[in-house]
């Protein structure tokens, strides 16, 4: 939201409130129309537009508090309230998380509450019971809510469409890499994407979840090749492969993450999963939806081993003009090393061990020859810079190499066993081509900072530059320790809501049908058991508020449905009148009641006052003859 938008509404709301506070009238519509003017102006200054997610629901907030000045009739009251019913729905369109979901239900219990309070004519409740009112109103609608959540047809993505705003503002890793976009999203504390492992995790320096593979460069920015021929990409595995199942979050783009090489592609709910023969896994459609996927990878494998020199011709090129002092380096490195591949990549890494390069997320400025300044000038760099530099020092020394970016490491929760894989572990690696052994993963920044890969980012960069990350070090306090314990617990929480809850789609809902041996239930069967539980579920909440009235005394029951009578006749009960003097006050009101219902009432609040506080007995008779006397008054 614009930061002008809370104060604005909140400033109207005062204005209401002394309004009601003061007994002033409400303002004239001929300076209402110039306040909603204004404020539709601002909207569509803000916006550039008066339509789409953002602009239509702070549209909607600012008429909605212009309204509180122009309620005449309790319709008008209605309509507030409806208003805001619809306006705790369009919350959901920025947030689906279990803390908007849990504001979202208090929200509505207290416009219940509010409701409610208008349809009182007499004696207003305390406020505690109208929100236990409110609450209890809410608590009945719970079952048939489960009913319809677990029941009703769903189909695939939103029920409704979106407008073009609604995916924006994914936080992800980008399609390009150049230096500080990597780093700046290091600073983020959003999880990426969470994992569950069938068996024990992988260790921790085989925690390479691939990403975007980048090999055109234009000397200062690394893209995807744009042109790749279609391949076959030949993987030899060493070992099992490690099985799992990846929740990934919303990035809106098309791209899926897998450890290192995938044993088979996985299957995604409403659409395919394709690769390419650079090993780039990439949904059909943009993920704008969290999915859940199946995945089994291999750690340890030869990849494209046989492959011929000449084939690899594609990922050496250099733009012309740029780096002169890196190619006079890699010149010298390569003369040093001969044709030997492992020797001059060892060169290149102890160059970056024995010299004084710093891993940093606050680098400096680099001009037009960005791998020169870095090497030889700045020297510090984050992962991002480190394996630019090390791919371009690879392909001036006649080595295939490619920049590939992703997401190194991961946190598993002890609460849920998932691993949570955040932004802070967005990372780039190098992968280089070695003759018979195929395409090996090189990470320089592992030369530079080792921690980075051993443990994770906070181990290298102090907790205080990491912006908004929360880190813990259980060694640091025992409130460091709890605080972590909570952080997980909350985590974990948010995790079951997101499985079972936000994911449950329709396969889920086909799977769970199948174990109650629906299997083969279309949408009419669906819709004819919606509709028998929904029946069910009112008929047992009706039958659990008919015994509860049962279970009150039924004399007091009776004295209520009286007092009820009477406030609608506008001559309700005072909290300090007892019966006797309730039936002399409603004896003087000649033109409200006639002489019969006079006479009734009389003798029924004799017969109430001998039943409740006299000798008289609480029997089936008596009661009758109450319910008669009640009768009598319309």
């Amino acid at each position: 939201r614009p930061t002008w938008v809370v104060p604005v509404c909140a400033l109207i709301m005062g204005w209401r409130a002394w309004i009601t506070f003061s007994g002033n009238r409400l303002p004239p519509r001929w300076l209402l129309w110039p306040v909603a003017l204004l404020a539709i102006a601002g909207v569509a200054l803000t916006f550039r537009t008066i339509l789409g997610r953002e602009a239509g629901v702070t549209m909607l907030a600012l008429l909605l508090a212009l309204k509180l000045l122009e309620i005449h009739v309790k319709r008008d009251l209605f309509v507030v309230l409806f208003l805001c019913f619809f306006l705790i729905l369009a919350a959901f369109f920025h947030s689906q998380s279990i803390g908007t979901a849990a504001l979202a239900l208090a929200a509505i219990i207290a416009i219940l509450t509010t409701q409610a309070s208008f349809q009182y004519t007499g004696t207003m409740p305390p406020l505690l019971a109208r929100l236990r009112l409110g609450a209890a109103i809410v608590g009945l609608a719970l079952p048939l809510t489960v009913v319809l959540f677990v029941l009703f047809p769903r189909i695939q993505g939103p029920l409704w469409g979106l407008p073009s705003d609604a995916h924006s503002a994914r936080t992800g890793l980008s399609d390009t890499m150049e230096p500080g976009n990597i780093s700046n999203l290091a600073q983020s504390d959003a999880i990426a994407f969470r994992a569950r492992f069938e068996g024990p995790p992988p260790a921790r320096e085989h925690l390479y979840w691939r990403g975007i593979v980048l090999g055109d460069y234009d000397g200062r920015t690394w893209r995807p090749v744009r042109e790749m021929p279609n391949t076959t990409v030949r993987i030899v595995p060493q070992g099992e492969a490690v099985r799992y199942q990846v929740t990934l979050e919303p990035h809106g783009k098309r791209w899926l993450f897998l450890l290192d090489v995938p044993a088979r592609l996985p299957q995604l709910d409403g659409q395919t999963a394709s690769i390419s023969s650079d090993l780039q896994l990439l949904a059909a459609l943009p993920i704008n939806n969290r999915i859940r996927y199946d995945a089994a990878s291999h750690v340890d494998y030869l990849l494209q081993s046989d492959e011929s020199a000449a084939a690899m011709r594609r990922w050496l090129a250099l733009p012309a003009g740029f780096n002169p002092r890196a190619q006079t380096l890699a010149a010298s490195l390569r003369k040093a090393g001969g044709n030997d591949v492992p020797g001059m990549i060892a060169s290149v890494l102890q160059m970056f061990r024995e010299q004084p390069f710093r891993y940093t997320l606050e680098p400096p400025r680099l001009g037009t020859h960005v791998v020169d300044e870095f090497l030889f000038e700045t020297r510090a760099g984050f992962c991002e810079h480190y394996a630019g530099a090390f791919v371009v020092l690879m392909r001036a020394m006649d080595i295939p190499a490619r920049v590939v970016t992703g997401y190194q490491g991961g946190e598993i929760n002890p609460t849920d066993g998932y691993m949570a894989v955040r932004q802070s572990d967005a990372h780039a690696w190098a992968e280089v081509w070695i003759a018979d052994r195929g395409w090996v993963r090189i990470d320089p920044t592992a030369a530079v900072a080792p921690e980075r890969v051993e443990r994770n980012l906070s181990s290298v960069i102090p907790p205080r530059a990491l912006g908004g990350l929360i880190t813990f070090d259980a060694a640091d306090s025992v409130l460091g320790t709890q605080l972590l314990r909570l952080r997980h617990a909350w985590e974990a929480m948010n995790n079951s809501w997101n499985q079972w809850v936000l994911n449950y789609t329709p396969e889920r809902q086909r799977d769970f049908l199948r174990r109650l041996g629906l299997g083969q239930a279309d949408w009419k069967t669906l819709a004819l058991l919606t509709a028998a539980f929904s029946i069910a579920a009112a008929a047992i909440m009706l039958a659990l508020l008919a015994l509860r009235q049962q279970r009150r005394d039924p004399l007091v029951r009776l004295y209520e449905r009286f007092c009820t009578k009477m406030a609608r006749r506008r001559l309700p009960r005072q909290p300090h009148e007892g019966p006797r003097d309730y039936a002399a006050r409603l004896s003087a009101a000649s033109s409200a009641l006639n002489e019969r219902e006079k006479t009734a009432l009389q003798r029924f609040l004799a017969l109430y006052e001998e039943m409740r506080y006299g000798v008289a007995p609480q029997c089936r008779a008596a009661l009758s003859n109450l319910k008669s006397l009640l009768n009598q008054i319309r």
